[in-house]
């Protein structure tokens, strides 16, 4: 009787969480697909609000507005070249301050984990970093997407754990065979934290993508300004600069503003979201073993 009283207890609970798990994949998703689904109607349908889930009057014309401006391509450019030569540079410099800190033998490693923790909680402010900035020549510089941005403590902290994680006699095993320091580092320790370091490229690939306060405050360059500054322009100013100012009427043109808010938008993000399927297999994995422990 309390078996069956236990079963049915459990057949709630589960019956319960599906259902709060389904309400939350829909208030989730639902944005994204109406953003998509926007982004294909009519500019006239977008602009009456007819558009709820699926696309009214299917058309490509707001893609091929947005695409075929000149400043959406530099933009990219800039932002690939960004998010994946300072993620090759965060990643280096995270491993390399992570895997001496996990090391018992490095007799500093209690004050350098003081210092790193220090700064998640404390800066220098905007001011002093940007006085800084300016003065080491990284303004107007591509090097100012990369260089101040190099390590995330957090993420040093996660990769310390995950090389904490692997057994010493792995290290000592290497040492009996004659591996330097390096040689175990870049040779064994590497490959045994690589779901890790899977969790850490879509962390700072992520970071990298969505930065637009960097260049706001530190590029006035538009040759050198990426996606999201673009972005940030076309949600603000309406989409004037990706509009055509000919022929077209104040409603039209409103229209067009409308839908092409939301294509700029499919078209800044798509990439970063394709890119996560990728990594999808190592994701639960690297977290659990980078997991930052007591």
């Amino acid at each position: 009787m309390k078996r069956s009283k236990r079963i049915d207890s459990d057949s709630g609970y589960d019956v319960l969480m599906y259902i709060i798990a389904t309400f939350a994949l829909i208030i989730t998703l639902y944005p994204f697909l109406y953003i998509i689904a926007v982004s294909f109607s009519g500019s006239q349908a977008v602009y009456r609000g007819e558009v709820f889930l699926w696309p009214v009057n299917p058309t490509l014309a707001g893609y091929r507005q947005v695409l075929s401006q000149k400043g959406i391509w530099t933009a990219y450019q800039n932002t690939l070249f960004y998010t994946i030569v300072g993620t090759a540079f965060n990643i280096v410099a995270t491993t390399i301050a992570a895997f001496p800190l996990s090391r018992k033998s490095f007799s500093g490693r209690r004050y350098c984990n003081f210092f790193i923790a220090f700064t998640m909680y404390f800066s220098g402010g905007l001011i002093p970093t940007y006085l800084l900035i300016t003065n080491l020549g990284f303004y107007n510089s591509r090097w100012v997407m990369i260089i101040p941005s190099l390590l995330s403590t957090f993420n040093v902290m996660v990769c310390r754990s995950a090389f904490s994680a692997i057994p010493d006699e792995v290290f000592e095993s290497a040492q009996m065979d004659g591996a330097s320091d390096w040689k175990t580092f870049s040779r064994i320790a590497i490959h045994l934290i690589t779901p890790t370091l899977a969790v850490l490229v879509l962390y700072y690939a992520v970071s990298r993508w969505n930065n637009f306060m960097t260049p706001l405050l530190y590029i006035s360059k538009s040759e050198l300004m990426p996606m999201q500054v673009l972005l940030r322009r076309v949600l603000i100013q309406s989409s004037s600069e990706l509009l055509d100012a000919g022929s077209a009427g104040s409603d039209d043109r409103a229209a067009v503003s409308v839908q092409i808010r939301y294509v700029t938008i499919v078209v800044a993000t798509l990439p970063i979201l394709v890119s996560y399927p990728l990594l999808q297999r190592y994701f639960v994995k690297g977290v659990m073993l980078g997991a930052v422990k007591g």
